[in-house]
């Protein structure tokens, strides 16, 4: 750049242009910007944090007396009672997120990569696009009525009526519409060019989708996947209405008895959502309700990181 402008001005114009074309203009709007930001992401840290204390604080006096008799007991009507527990609401939350992953997952994936790899642009397929998003957005007391309407009463013979088949299905359903979304879009921001160059070598579209597209869109993937099977986790409404216990509930089979999968079964969020009404009747329950709080944040964690170690070994390959 010098070379050129040396040619056209001499050196004082010279020195002028170029001290004005590198120096470092002060960006007051930019620099407030950023101030907000900043504020805004302090903000929610804080709010974050005072939760997590106040919540592990009250949960404190189960979570460091009998933190192991409170993982292995069930439900049970009185909070002074020693087998007290959140058994059973661990079991069904984890065969809720099975279902999710077995049944949400492939179908989310596999219908975004046919509407951006082999869907036609047409109107159709503008239609079908809108609808999922707009599904998406649909409340979750909606997907349990639907739940209640045909996977408790229209496939009953199937799924057992009230169980944790028709829950599993039921939440899976609900999450679909994310995994399609977010997979959509880590597929359409792969390059075209990865496409192009596959193409130029001969491969064919189920060539460049296997070896290119899919690789590179994983991450994106993953983690649209991991918010979605997070909200499953942490949903209640739907489960509450195909019939989820709220109250006292009997056997106590293991954690991966299948036997269980046309059963009566309860999960982490109606647990906490009934210890928390029942503390204004037995004032014990709101530390049980504020310790199996934090066992969920937990096992949404140890999911979460699964999905993130996932996340980072594709990454890794791009």
């Amino acid at each position: 750049m010098a070379v050129r402008l040396g040619r056209v001005f001499d050196d004082k114009t010279r020195r002028v242009v170029t001290s004005e074309v590198y120096r470092r203009s002060r960006d007051v709007r930019g620099g407030v910007f950023r101030v907000l930001l900043q504020i805004a992401l302090l903000v929610a840290l804080l709010v974050l944090a005072i939760l997590l204390v106040d919540t592990v604080t009250d949960g404190w006096s189960i979570l460091d007396g009998r933190l192991g008799d409170f993982l292995a007991g069930g439900l049970r009507s009185q909070s002074g009672d020693p087998e007290l527990g959140v058994f059973q609401g661990i079991r069904g939350s984890l065969w809720i997120a099975v279902f999710v992953i077995v049944l949400a997952f492939p179908l989310g994936i596999g219908a975004a990569v046919y509407l951006e790899e082999y869907a036609p642009k047409s109107r159709l397929t503008s239609f079908i696009d809108l609808n999922i998003r707009n599904l998406a957005g649909v409340p979750s007391v909606v997907y349990g009525l639907l739940g209640l309407a045909i996977f408790v009463r229209g496939l009953k013979d199937l799924t057992g009526g009230q169980s944790v088949t028709a829950a599993g299905i039921t939440l899976a359903v609900l999450v679909l519409p994310i995994v399609i979304i977010t997979s959509a879009e880590a597929i359409r921001a792969v390059p075209q060019s990865l496409r192009e160059a596959g193409y130029g070598a001969g491969a064919t579209r189920w060539e460049v989708i296997r070896t290119q597209v899919l690789p590179y869109a994983a991450p994106g993937i993953l983690t649209g996947t991991l918010l979605s099977l997070s909200r499953a986790i942490g949903e209640a409404a739907p489960l509450i209405l195909v019939g989820a216990v709220t109250g006292f509930l009997g056997g106590q089979s293991g954690l991966v008895d299948v036997s269980q999968l046309q059963e009566r079964f309860t999960a982490l969020p109606i647990i906490i959502t009934e210890w928390v009404q029942e503390s204004g009747r037995d004032r014990g329950f709101a530390p049980a309700a504020a310790a199996a709080i934090v066992v969920m944040l937990v096992v949404v964690l140890l999911l979460n990181s699964a999905a993130i170690l996932l996340r980072n070994h594709f990454e890794k390959k791009r």
